[in-house]
């Protein structure tokens, strides 16, 4: 059988129209504004990074393996979907070796419950065959090792270098575009051009927690219907006090009791 595994499968999740709506909407506010500076930006990381003290993946991972596995199934699903599915399944293939020979149907039936499993059953085959037969095994610690990995783009790999393998990464999903626009720090809503700009912003020991601090945010916070009131850095966010400026008061209504 041969496995047809689709490209990018973690970058679909950028995809969506929700996104690509709230991105447009930041963007369309963001075209008004100056660039921020680097002294603003640090301090909105700073503020943020209060904010959420717990910041880091909320994955369970123990290796680069596992970590891989995890990312992959998380692709429009939620975090604490596949720390519930994680355990049994490397339990069961413990290292790409024994994920390789898996059949895809037991596989699918592993990890059916996080979703679009046909898919990400032939990635993860077609990606651990490929640790295995090119890379001794061991998941690779370079980018461009890692990006050649079916169903591997750059936001997955940027999770792997730098929250299993020791190297600066800046993941780059849906939450981060959607905050690094509404705080006017990027202007694009282009994974590939925003990661280069927020790089550029800070120093690379700080790639991996500023990413993890704005998905953070992002899943808690300022969500496609922001949650104004609890961001500590509202006060730095252009984009909000720009759309709350345009949104229309409601009127407001009495109600007459009803005859008891």
């Amino acid at each position: 059988m041969v496995f047809r595994p689709i490209r990018n499968l973690g970058q679909r999740v950028l995809s969506t129209e929700r996104t690509r709506s709230a991105v447009a909407k930041s963007k369309r506010v963001a075209r008004t504004r100056p660039p921020r500076s680097t002294a603003v930006i640090s301090r909105i990381i700073r503020t943020l990074q209060r904010q959420h003290l717990d910041t880091d993946t909320e994955l369970n991972f123990k290796n680069a393996y596992g970590l891989l596995v995890a990312t992959t199934l998380s692709a429009q699903c939620t975090d604490e979907r596949v720390n519930a599915v994680t355990p049994n399944l490397l339990a069961r293939y413990p290292d790409p070796a024994s994920l390789a020979r898996a059949s895809t149907v037991d596989l699918e039936h592993q990890i059916k419950s996080t979703g679009f499993f046909r898919s990400k059953a032939c990635s993860l085959i077609g990606m651990v065959n490929a640790v295995t037969e090119s890379h001794a095994g061991q998941v690779p610690a370079r980018m461009e090792d890692l990006v050649r990995l079916p169903g591997v783009g750059r936001k997955t790999a940027n999770v792997l270098l730098g929250h299993a393998l020791g190297v600066h990464g800046f993941p780059v999903d849906r939450h981060v575009l959607r905050v690094a626009n509404c705080f006017g720090i990027t202007q694009d809503d282009d994974p590939e051009l925003v990661e280069p700009q927020l790089c550029a912003s800070m120093p690379p020991d700080n790639w991996t927690r500023v990413s993890d601090t704005l998905i953070l945010h992002g899943r808690r916070v300022c969500k496609s219907k922001p949650l104004c009131d609890r961001c500590l850095a509202l006060g730095d966010c252009p984009g909000r006090q720009e759309v709350n400026r345009s949104t229309p008061r409601q009127r407001k209504t009495t109600t007459t009791p009803s005859p008891q």
